[in-house]
């Protein structure tokens, strides 16, 4: 009985008009209809033919264009919708988009470099240049198909405050990637590799994964960013050149490999900042030696060889001076103002106090962060800022007095009552 369907199913057409032809016939002797009332009805109907021809020439056109839709999305690997009944995705979702991201996924990556760069700069002040190198090695390297190992791994070095935290995880951003964020300072221990890459079986904790592999098998494609890593173990460091080196790092509780060649590896450093400022500032134009004397400048300063030799570009990020220092200020303290409920008025910060940060940023030199200073005005107008949100305001500003008192004074009108609390920013 088996054999004789796939006969059945290539007659069914066959069988389908003769059963109509078979109809057809017994609904004429039904209604007694002659050969001669047959023909006048068909005479009768003789106008509707042109129209009747058009449509089936419609729906046949109409037909074509569907199928070769569905062969085009055959080989993106897409299923086309079937039957007259609503699919399921198209009832709970947009499957349209779904479709275009499926297919976008499976065709070759590529970004902008410029529009890239061009994010990157409008948030990351005062490192233009490392964000257009950046931006172009991202490009060459997200379009490579054959790859066995991660997509970039990349140092961010340089003195602190100047953005290679932000960086790492504005480039997350703006590539729409996952962000696996690990303070190497916590990774001092030989015994903190576990934290990352999960514990032997035996071991307490070893029914768990590992932060970062966990993390890579959910979310394969994210930036992955060590932040201080020359303050990691050896023993930890260890652990990361498999993954840089074959693409895959292993689960230490179940043995299983977890791949890595679609992850972005970004390092920052403090290290070596002096000697890798003055390299940047003399060998800006060259950039095969710059790499060359940074790597050595590392490398005299105890970084670990073996890490060196398996980083794809070494970024150097400059100290902020002149104008930069003042708008991370300004940045930084709307941010502050931000995390109590409030907002900055437009013009709202006063530049006698940005002035005053730029002047004690320029007397502590390099080592100085902006942050560090933007902190101690908060301890000094928090106060007043707790005040102004009870009263109802919604916008400040931050005025500085010529005595060097900072005061944040309500901006939309709300009376302030004597309640704001004046600081003094020394000069």
């Amino acid at each position: 009985m088996k054999a004789l369907l796939p006969a059945l199913n290539r007659l069914m057409p066959l069988m389908m008009v003769i059963f109509l032809v078979l109809a057809s016939v017994q609904m004429a002797i039904s209604l007694h209809l002659s050969l001669a009332s047959l023909t006048h009805f068909m005479e009768w109907c003789a106008p509707a033919w042109p129209v009747l021809a058009a449509v089936g020439g419609l729906l046949t056109i109409r037909g074509l264009l569907f199928e070769t839709r569905a062969e085009r999305l055959a080989r993106k690997g897409l299923l086309r919708r079937r039957g007259w009944m609503m699919d399921v995705l198209a009832r709970l979702t947009n499957r349209n988009a779904l479709e275009e991201m499926l297919a976008r996924e499976q065709r070759e990556t590529t970004i902008d470099a410029e529009e890239l760069a061009a994010n990157l700069r409008a948030r990351v002040i005062g490192q233009d240049q490392v964000c257009e190198d950046i931006a172009t090695q991202l490009r060459r390297r997200l379009a490579l198909q054959v790859r066995g190992k991660p997509v970039g791994i990349f140092l961010l070095a340089g003195p602190p405050g100047t953005g290679k935290t932000y960086l790492a995880k504005q480039l997350a951003r703006q590539l729409e990637r996952p962000l696996l964020h690990f303070d190497m300072t916590q990774m001092s221990s030989p015994h903190a590799a576990t934290q990352l890459f999960g514990s032997p079986k035996g071991y307490v904790g070893s029914d768990t994964y590992g932060k970062l592999t966990g993390g890579l098998k959910e979310k394969p494609d994210a930036v992955v960013l060590l932040d201080e890593i020359e303050k990691a173990h050896p023993d930890v460091f260890k652990k990361f050149l498999t993954a840089w080196n074959d693409g895959h790092v292993t689960e230490a509780s179940t043995g299983q490999q977890i791949s890595t060649v679609r992850s972005i590896f970004v390092l920052t450093s403090n290290i070596a900042t002096d000697a890798l400022t003055e390299i940047a500032d003399r060998l800006h134009n060259d950039p095969d030696r710059m790499r060359a004397e940074s790597v050595e400048a590392l490398r005299q300063a105890g970084f670990a060889p073996e890490v060196l030799n398996r980083l794809d570009r070494i970024f150097v990020f400059r100290a902020l001076k002149g104008l930069d220092i003042a708008r991370v200020s300004a940045l930084e303290i709307e941010g502050m103002i931000e995390s109590y409920g409030l907002k900055v008025e437009t013009g709202g910060i006063d530049a006698g106090l940005l002035m005053d940060v730029m002047r004690r940023q320029s007397r502590m030199g390099d080592s100085a962060s902006a942050r560090d200073l933007v902190r101690s005005i908060e301890d000094m107008i928090s106060e007043s800022l707790i005040i102004a949100r009870q009263q109802g305001a919604e916008m400040v500003r931050i005025v500085r007095d010529d005595d060097g008192t900072i005061t944040a004074k309500i901006a939309d009108g709300t009376p302030d009552n004597g309640d704001a609390i004046h600081a003094r920013l020394t000069p």
